[in-house]
């Protein structure tokens, strides 16, 4: 199983990972950055996405374990990733530079799975992540 990750290089103060591409923009919402129609729009896309993905049940607790999530290099994971035109948008409007990493196996210990995605803890030293330096709006 191949699994990805969308992310900035800034690094979470909670994780010690780069921040994912739903953070990064919900940080801009944070900031009052994005318009009025934009925020109306994010808050539209975050439920969207509340309901098709699921949400792990660790972030009830503010995510104490520190974990990490990574989608599957599967059709549910890609078709996830393709909807995400509106946080890539942002991201480019707004000046984040975006990368994606890939792996081969699991980047860490799996204390979450679904269809979509897995999440991870104790980050493992000895795989190969492949970091592409900036991803465009593409789709998958």
């Amino acid at each position: 199983m191949t699994y990805f990750r969308i992310h900035t290089s800034d690094i979470a103060y909670k994780t010690k990972q780069p921040v994912g591409l739903f953070v990064a923009v919900w940080r801009l919402v944070e900031k009052k950055i994005l318009t009025a129609e934009e925020e109306k729009e994010y808050w539209k896309n975050r439920e969207y996405f509340e309901k098709i993905l699921p949400v792990p049940p660790y972030y009830e607790q503010g995510n104490p374990d520190r974990a990490v999530t990574w989608f599957k290099d599967t059709a549910d994971g890609k078709r996830v990733y393709n909807e995400m035109t509106f946080y890539r948008d942002m991201a480019k409007k707004y000046g984040l530079k975006l990368y994606m990493s890939e792996c081969d196996e699991a980047p860490g210990e799996i204390i979450y799975e679904d269809d979509f995605q897995i999440a991870v803890i104790d980050p493992k030293s000895d795989i190969n992540i492949c970091t592409k330096n900036k991803i465009k709006n593409l789709e998958w």
